[in-house]
């Protein structure tokens, strides 16, 4: 289990990315939701202590991570939205590089190294440089060198970046594989992947933890609310658009039917999410 509380960041030009978050994540896969700008990467870069809070405490399993940061980074693997590789190392050489600075022992690494390749489809271009790999190769080497050493906490930032459908789907089942003795947590601009593999979310705007549970409770409040409309209803939350035929279809949070042909929805967490935006716009 991991616990913040009271958790803030404010950057040298001013900018607060991190504004008083308490938050109880559990053991599992649980996604973070959130536009650009709304401290995601921050939180994240927080909880693998590449940065310090100015304030607030950070616990994980028990240890403080601000007191003891060696103790988590023994248990963390940690794929941020880019990273820099050196130029002239070869992806087995670089993947043997950062198992020997996660002091893990050299014959278990090349196990290891050999799994990942082979699980991330690398195996055969273990001796080309990563370098000049493209960005969905780079990826996939992202994924392995997080997986490094079995961490017990996975930080996942857009990790389906850059992949074909067939690489996003054979990540998802590894993560849903992983998430089972570990916890996994999964920044993604793609609300449908966190509804169909992570039984917990947190909702993240302007540097603050709108919600957070799990899903079907996020959820909850706008059961029986949500209504597709063909025609641009005066009155409740526009959630999207979409079009059938060519046509205009709205989707909207009301009370009650936003007009005569409004038919009733099951409300997903992406209506929670627009919901979240939407208010955040009219404020």
């Amino acid at each position: 289990m991991l616990t913040m509380t009271d958790v803030s960041k404010t950057y040298s030009d001013g900018t607060k990315a991190l504004n008083d978050i308490s938050l109880t994540l559990p053991a599992g896969m649980v996604g973070l939701l959130g536009p650009n700008g709304a401290g995601k990467s921050s939180l994240m870069r927080t909880l693998a202590c590449l940065q310090a809070p100015d304030s607030g405490q950070i616990s994980f399993n028990n240890t403080d991570i601000q007191q003891s940061p060696q103790r988590l980074r023994e248990q963390l693997g940690y794929l941020p939205q880019s990273f820099g590789v050196y130029p002239h190392m070869s992806c087995v050489a670089l993947l043997e590089h950062i198992a020997a600075l996660k002091k893990i022992p050299r014959k278990q690494a090349k196990q290891q190294i050999e799994e990942l390749l082979t699980l991330t489809n690398l195996t055969a271009f273990a001796g080309k440089r990563v370098s000049t790999f493209s960005g969905g190769m780079r990826q996939r080497f992202g994924i392995a060198q997080a997986l490094l050493g079995d961490p017990k906490l996975l930080i996942m930032d857009e990790p389906t970046a850059g992949l074909d459908p067939q690489e996003r789907q054979r990540l998802h089942s590894v993560l849903i594989r992983l998430s089972q003795n570990k916890l996994v947590l999964l920044s993604t601009h793609i609300v449908e992947d966190i509804e169909h593999l992570c039984p917990h979310a947190a909702i993240m705007m302007q540097g603050a933890i709108v919600d957070s549970g799990a899903i079907p409770a996020l959820i909850a409040p706008m059961q029986n609310n949500v209504w597709e409309t063909s025609a641009k209803p005066a009155e409740g939350i526009l959630l999207g658009e979409r079009y059938h035929f060519g046509q205009p279809v709205w989707r909207v949070c009301h009370h009650e039917p936003p007009g005569a042909d409004a038919v009733a929805c099951r409300a997903t967490l992406q209506d929670r999410y627009f919901l979240e935006l939407a208010r955040r716009e009219a404020n």
